[in-house]
């Protein structure tokens, strides 16, 4: 199993960027797909984006398509999560987390691995 760190959330205007990180220990990192999901308050975790245990392919949900970027770093054991043009509807928590198989999925139920968050904030 992976234990997840995230860092890099706080506070930003409309329009501007952040880049969250999320560190990983333990084994075999590239054998895990690794998704960010957010959680807003009041609102159910979501999905945001996904990619698969090689680095090559990259799936984002529609709202954050365009504007987001997910990459990941398996010599160094850390994903990331570039985010660009923010919009205050972009406020919530973060998570970091991993899929025991290499394939993406937009499935929470499919990540059993779980960072504890970092809050970002978008003000307008």
């Amino acid at each position: 199993q992976l234990q997840l760190v995230e860092s890099g959330g706080g506070l930003v205007q409309a329009g501007g960027s952040l880049r969250l990180s999320c560190a990983a220990s333990g084994r075999a990192f590239r054998n895990y797909a690794m998704g960010w999901f957010r959680q807003a308050p009041g609102k159910e975790r979501e999905f945001v984006a996904t990619i698969d245990g090689s680095g090559r392919l990259r799936v984002y949900a529609d709202s954050v398509k365009g504007r987001f970027t997910i990459s990941r770093d398996n010599a160094r054991n850390t994903v990331s999560l570039q985010m660009n043009s923010l919009k205050p509807e972009d406020t919530a928590i973060y998570y970091c987390a991993a899929r025991p198989y290499i394939s993406t999925s937009r499935d929470i139920s499919d990540y059993k691995n779980w960072g504890q968050g970092t809050q970002v904030t978008v003000s307008s």
